[in-house]
């Protein structure tokens, strides 16, 4: 039995595809089919079966994998070690970032510390907060940066920072007249609001003081649920409602006239808890404290803790 040998077991799992698994482990296919028989030869099993698609593996196949990925995590954890001994900052570090933060937060920091951590590869994905979850309960993660839930289950959580939100508003709404809003000025039925799934939706209701979308008038005008934030930023400049949007959202607005629509709050302001999630199994503490050093970095002092704010979750 050889560790490459279990590598082959969890990428068929993955992928449930011989095929595929193998162009993810970089051999070709008859290379990792034939490891795989050899170690069912060995342990005198069969780990797979392979006459239906995707290929899945059996009830002890799925006891072999489990134990596959123990031994696999291990390994990974005595490299971390030797790792933190020697000062290095290497490895893969599989992050997901929900949208409406990776859309801001990504390009003040990820430079930064590619330059000063070239060893280490980021692989990034953009995903909803469940999607997030998921991925870190079956270990296809090790990080994750959302703006925190009020329940995050078993997971671990590390805040980063506390993010207002702002309003972003028509050129002829009501209140822009207001220079600051109050969450008793909002209603729900003028917002653009992005698609279920997105947290910053729920965000909105809550800002709105609602938490159930049924009840929102329907009215003859086209009703927009986008699952992008600038398209909304669009929507709004075109009169078609307001929408709020994050604070680290001003810095890349650019235009005089846009920023002459946001709108900020008084207090309590209503904010987001933006922070890391992970399981308890999470090894890589030092490429997480690095992360945190270069995003804290970029990040206004303002934000770093919450004053005269309410928490949005």
């Amino acid at each position: 039995m050889t560790l490459t040998q279990l590598e082959y077991l969890i990428a068929v799992e993955k992928y449930g595809s011989f095929s595929e698994a193998a162009q993810k482990c970089f051999v070709t296919q008859p290379t990792l089919s034939m490891q795989i028989q050899k170690l069912e030869e060995e342990l005198g099993v069969t780990i797979f079966k392979r006459d239906k698609q995707p290929i899945a593996p059996t009830e002890i196949g799925k006891k072999i994998i489990q134990q596959a990925k123990q031994i696999l995590k291990e390994k990974e954890r005595l490299n971390v070690i030797l790792q933190i001994e020697r000062g290095e900052f290497a490895g893969t570090l599989r992050i997901a970032i929900i949208p409406t933060i990776s859309s801001y937060l990504l390009p003040m920091f990820l430079s930064n510390f590619i330059k000063k951590y070239p060893e280490v590869e980021l692989i990034i994905d953009e995903v909803t907060t469940d999607e997030v979850i998921s991925g870190l309960e079956k270990g296809n993660l090790d990080l994750g940066i959302i703006a925190l839930r009020s329940n995050n289950g078993n997971l671990l959580t590390e805040t980063l920072y506390y993010e207002p939100f702002v309003a972003f508003l028509p050129p002829d709404h009501k209140l822009i007249k207001k220079k600051k809003l109050n969450q008793d000025d909002l209603n729900v039925n003028d917002f653009l609001l992005l698609k279920e799934g997105h947290c910053l939706r729920d965000q909105t209701l809550s800002v709105c003081k609602s938490n159930n979308y049924d009840w929102i008038e329907k009215s003859n005008k086209v009703v927009f649920e986008s699952g992008n934030l600038d398209t909304l930023i669009k929507l709004v400049e075109q009169k078609f409602g307001m929408t709020l949007l994050p604070y680290l959202a001003l810095q890349y607005i650019k235009d005089k006239k846009k920023l002459n629509l946001v709108r900020e709050f008084n207090n309590p302001v209503p904010k987001r808890e933006v922070g890391f999630i992970y399981t308890d199994t999470f090894i890589k503490t030092h490429l997480l404290i690095a992360l945190k050093e270069e995003i804290l970095n970029v990040i206004p002092e303002e934000l770093k803790q919450n004053k005269n704010g309410l928490i949005i979750h």
